[in-house]
């Protein structure tokens, strides 16, 4: 329900702060003081289209917030887009209740900005969330009555349908999911077998070559090494030369250099760390003579390992450009290969998949059709309501029905739900969504919503003027039944009737007045106690309130 609006600069309104109770609220006032302002400021919160010239005159941004109490579907819904700001009471099976702060602002220049719990929306959020917060009655644009997923939705709530019609959109998915994975596996056959044959191939060449993993770089790591061996075993040599064995070696002449340094030391001992550096020389290059020997010594080159790893590694190649894959990621490929054949081989049989399909296609029908005959009751039950209630609504000879109209089969069934009005006993039925009277159209709407109350799962309903064209007796009864549907929803009403506004829990006045310059300026007041015996009289009796009208006020107020 909506707790709290909030305004800034909005067409006539400079600043408003309003709060809000459950039950049945009326907004009263002259003509064009400003009444549908409030209710265009909130569905301008809620997404709706934003002119430049809703920024109040003279003002660069105007703005507008309202505050909502939720429940699950809500909470769900912020959920999924990452902009709940809900809490959770120790028990997670329970729902607490919580709020949602919608706030959009528009500059001058046309250019608007949303905001869901004070993080960025988009536009299409800020309807679909108002969607599940409020329903506007009294303009056509506003009114969900004139969807056909609504008018479907309200039936089914309307009949208690709503797991029937669980069971039957969960049976549809299955019968789906069964047609799709026949039609794929019928569409792969042949694809199938011809892989198959092409991976049997590909492991039975691939096993017999065997690779492992890393033997592409380690082959070749040792093929570059047995190529270069000559010139390996021919710089071993040389080095060994340079070092120990030639004439002018480095190790000899080390020795003979350190020898003398030594018979120096006795004559200035700062030679000494040159001598022990030149010692740790000398037995770096013994243990670098060592190594070369060593190396010489096993490293006679071998021609037959030499042909065998070229040898291998042409055949590694070969098979990687076959496959057209790297020679590095052959293992990786058979292994993959060997479980795609084995998915391939052991796949469902297409039998079996065609069995299941005509299976979930009886369950759905079954479903369907159980759905199909508790709805025709439903739509004969909502129909005589809502005709009655159209009655009581000075709509004399008319009649509601609700036609069901067969489809295809989907998700929702296999029908589809239009609501339909007579407007006389002489007349034809027509779509509700051709109906061309405006007041007529927020009738029906109320008696739709007063008979569907506990279906309609919006929390908030906003009738705009529905006492248009109607008086008397009849505008009681509107007052009567708006405030019966206040009773499990938060109602709304825009009126100039005093027998509806003397039906209200809660009553707002909105006034116009001027400021300097003529401008015009546009507030709103809660009534209680006296000030509301006298808008009650006001709108008895005009701009003169006397001591009658206003006795009359208090006896409508008392005994309502």
């Amino acid at each position: 329900m909506l707790i709290a609006l909030s305004i800034r600069d909005f067409v006539i309104v400079e600043r408003l702060e309003l709060e809000f109770e459950a039950g049945f609220t009326v907004l009263t006032g002259e003509t064009g003081a400003g009444k549908s302002i409030l209710i265009d400021a909130l569905a301008f919160a809620l997404g709706e289209r934003a002119e430049s010239d809703q920024v109040r005159e003279g003002c660069a941004r105007a703005e507008v917030a309202a505050e909502f109490r939720c429940g699950a579907p809500v909470q769900g819904w912020l959920a999924q887009f990452g902009l709940d700001d809900a809490t959770h009471g120790a028990d997670a099976a329970s729902v607490v209740l919580t709020n949602v702060l919608v706030r959009r602002t528009l500059d001058a220049s046309g250019r608007s900005r949303s905001f869901i719990n004070g993080s960025p929306a988009t536009l299409g959020q800020l309807r679909d969330l108002g969607e599940l917060l409020l329903d506007v009655h009294g303009q056509h644009e506003h009114q969900s009555l004139l969807r056909a997923p609504a008018q479907q939705q309200l039936l089914d709530a309307h009949g208690g349908l709503q797991e029937q019609v669980r069971e039957v959109a969960d049976a549809f998915a299955t019968w789906r999911d069964a047609a799709r994975a026949r039609e794929q596996a019928e569409a792969a056959r042949d694809q199938a077998a011809a892989d198959s044959a092409q991976l049997r191939q590909l492991v039975e060449e691939l096993h017999r070559l065997a690779p492992e993993p890393g033997e592409w770089e380690r082959v070749a790591a040792e093929q570059t090494r047995l190529a270069h061996g000559a010139a390996l075993m021919e710089g071993a040599r040389l080095a060994l030369d340079t070092i120990a064995e030639s004439d002018d070696a480095a190790q000899p002449r080390l020795a003979k250099t350190a020898a003398r340094l030594e018979a120096l030391c006795a004559f200035d001992p700062r030679l000494a760390p040159v001598l022990a550096a030149l010692a740790g020389a000398g037995v770096q290059l013994e243990e670098a003579c060592r190594e070369l020997h060593h190396y010489v010594a096993n490293c006679e080159p071998d021609e037959g390992r030499l042909a065998y790893v070229e040898e291998r590694i042409a055949a590694l190649h070969a098979a990687g450009r076959k496959w057209r894959t790297a020679p590095a990621q052959l293992p990786a490929l058979l292994e993959t290969s060997r479980m795609r054949l084995e998915s391939l081989t052991h796949s469902q049989n297409l039998e079996q998949l065609r069995a299941a399909e005509s299976k979930a296609a009886a369950h759905f029908q079954l479903l369907a059709d159980a759905l199909s005959s508790a709805r025709q009751r439903a739509a004969e039950n909502m129909g005589r309501d809502v005709s009655r209630a159209m009655q009581e609504l000075a709509m004399t000879g008319a009649r509601f029905a609700v036609r069901l109209i067969p489809t295809d089969a989907t998700a929702g069934g296999r029908e589809k739900a239009e609501f339909l009005v007579r407007g006389h006993d002489s007349g034809s039925a027509r779509p509700l969504a051709k109906v061309a009277s405006g007041g007529e159209l927020s009738r029906i709407g109320l008696a739709i919503s007063v008979i569907a109350a506990t279906a309609n799962l919006v929390p908030t309903l906003i009738f705009d003027e529905v006492d248009a064209g109607i008086g008397g007796q009849v505008a009681a009864t509107v007052g009567r039944l708006l405030r019966e549907l206040g009773k499990s929803r938060q109602v709304f009403c825009v009126t100039h009737l005093p027998q509806v506004a003397s039906c209200g829990d809660h009553h707002f006045a909105v006034r116009k007045t001027s400021q300097p310059g003529g401008r015009p300026l546009s507030s709103a007041e809660p009534l209680v106690g006296n000030a509301r015996v006298q808008e009650i009289a006001r709108m008895l009796g005009g701009t003169e309130i006397t001591k009658l009208t206003e006795q009359h006020a208090r006896e409508m107020l008392t005994g309502r």
